[in-house]
């Protein structure tokens, strides 16, 4: 069943960089309507968690150690087709071939801190968004 809603995190990158204005206001001027936001920092406990799903992977302690490094802002976003949009608005996981003017393109350091995340399907964005936010922190 879609949602419209998808997940997003603000990269460690992007904060310490000092972009977390400047993604939000993309992302709303992209018709998204934020239902959910968080400024936070992951322990690496936490991020180990969330990105359980790539534990047998070579660069999951890589992944682990970047995404504790620095806050991060999390957020759960709404519009018609969420997933596929906001992916598009985004761009490629590596910004060398992200889309011109995609928040990647704009944004990313490189292929690892690549500024922000976005889900990949509607059962993942339910999963991510609730490891973050709870019924009550959800407009």
């Amino acid at each position: 069943m879609k949602t419209n809603r998808t997940f997003t995190m603000i990269k460690p990158d992007a904060v310490a960089d000092g972009h977390i204005g400047a993604i939000l206001d993309i992302i709303t001027k992209n018709g998204f309507k934020i239902v959910a936001l968080k400024y936070t920092k992951l322990s690496a406990e936490k991020a180990g968690q969330f990105y359980e799903v790539h534990k047998e992977r070579p660069f999951y302690a890589g992944l682990v150690e970047f995404m504790s490094s620095g806050p991060i802002v999390a957020a759960i976003l709404e519009k018609d087709n969420a997933i596929t949009e906001f992916r598009t608005l985004i761009g490629a996981t590596n910004p060398a071939d992200a889309a011109e003017g995609t928040i990647r393109n704009l944004y990313a350091r490189s292929i690892g801190e690549n500024a922000v995340h976005g889900s990949d399907s509607d059962e993942n964005a339910d999963i991510e968004g609730n490891f973050f936010f709870s019924a009550f922190e959800r407009f």
